[in-house]
């Protein structure tokens, strides 16, 4: 199922076994070579410091937060080894340009949509200049269409252009 970010960031973390909240989930690690959310930045309701849940802990996202087993989920940034690198990025998608291979600017990242099981970010949405967005509003980006994503800028496949109908006008019938 697909969820807009708005809808998992800044949500509690839930623990199962307490019925309480652990935790608040801050900000999201996005791998850039995949687009998937290996995990959250989130900050320990009893310590307040913040610390690293990863996406395979997540066992549901609910109305009510983000549901997992218990705080001993949650990590220190200096233990995940592995992601030491992707860490040390700090990538973040949010308010990226998007321009298409032709080179054409089609706007800013304002959201995105997750799948839940799987972590993977489905769709951008990209926001458009003002003239653009009376016509059309923003615009919703499919992560096949994604050619490639660089520190500055995500480039997107050119977009197709309605064709103007080149049918000729009707034809009165002689009858």
């Amino acid at each position: 199922m697909l969820q807009l970010s708005k809808s998992i960031l800044a949500q509690p973390v839930m623990s199962l076994r307490t019925g309480g909240e652990v935790a608040r989930a801050i900000a999201p690690i996005i791998n850039p070579n995949n687009l998937k959310i290996e995990g959250f930045y989130c900050q320990d309701k009893f310590s307040k410091s913040y610390l690293i849940l990863l996406s395979q802990d997540i066992r549901d996202v609910i109305p009510q937060g983000i549901a997992v087993n218990d705080h001993a989920v949650l990590t220190e940034p200096n233990e995940l080894v592995r992601l030491k690198s992707l860490l040390d990025i700090a990538f973040d998608i949010m308010g990226k340009p998007v321009v298409t291979v032709s080179k054409k600017r089609i706007g800013k990242i304002n959201d995105y949509a997750v799948e839940i099981e799987t972590m993977y970010i489905q769709k951008i949405y990209v926001g458009q200049n003002l003239f653009k967005s009376f016509s059309g509003g923003q615009l919703g980006v499919d992560r096949n269409q994604i050619v490639e994503i660089t520190d500055n800028k995500i480039i997107i496949q050119d977009l197709l252009k309605p064709e103007k109908s080149t049918a000729p006008a009707s034809i009165p019938v002689a009858g």
